[in-house]
């Protein structure tokens, strides 16, 4: 039996205008300067509060952070029912599933930086209700890179580290999975480059989603 817990924004769904247009707004309404499209893009997959920091270059959460994070929070479902911020699946993304979902073999889980109510509504808008078994979002675990995401999952499913798979688009993902102990895989078509998540320790790259239901065929893992 192996486990494999998937990112959601950049592995799965394609949510990055979506994040940066709330982002946009958090900042405008407190008096910033927006982020660039590819600074939001480089913080995706870090819990909130610290990807705010992060962006405003700060080594450390203030309370101004947090209460940006809120605010994101406040506005993101309204900003989400705009049907020009969907969250679609990447091309290939709901065979992959389909497919993986038919395997005895595995356990499925979502790993996430999302918010639990964010999850929910990805699991909801694409049909993934029943598809995992086990999940940690930023509302149960410490941000990525820090391994508690996988590890928890890996108890609550029974399933050594060594026999798990984390798949992800972000070098927080890869180090992650490295720190716990598992196998990482990235994404090309995410929001990292390829280079930055071997360099961030991935054990292999997925260039379409159908690229992972042919490694599990041959990998040991």
């Amino acid at each position: 039996m192996r486990l494999v817990l998937f990112d959601c924004d950049g592995t799965l769904v394609d949510s990055a205008a979506l994040i940066h247009e709330v982002m946009s707004r958090s900042f405008a309404a407190f008096g910033h300067a927006l982020p660039t499209y590819e600074g939001t893009k480089s913080i995706i997959g870090l819990t909130l509060d610290i990807a705010i920091a992060r962006l405003q270059g700060k080594a450390h959460v203030d309370s101004e952070a947090q209460a940006m994070a809120a605010h994101y929070k406040s506005i993101y479902t309204d900003v989400r029912a705009d049907t020009g911020f969907q969250e679609p699946l990447f091309g290939g993304i709901s065979e992959m599933m389909r497919r993986l979902e038919g395997d005895d073999g595995l356990i499925l889980g979502a790993v996430t930086g999302k918010s639990r109510r964010g999850l929910n509504l990805i699991r909801t808008t694409h049909g993934f209700d029943k598809t995992f078994f086990v999940s940690r979002t930023a509302d149960d675990c410490p941000s990525k890179p820090h391994p508690a995401m996988v590890t928890e999952c890996c108890s609550e499913a029974g399933i050594d580290a060594d026999r798990t798979l984390v798949v992800g688009d972000a070098i927080y993902d890869m180090q992650m999975a490295k720190a716990a102990g598992a196998t990482a895989i990235g994404v090309s078509w995410g929001y990292a480059s390829v280079d930055d998540l071997v360099a961030a320790g991935a054990d292999h790259i997925l260039d379409v989603p159908a690229d992972l239901l042919a490694w599990l065929e041959v990998s040991d893992v």
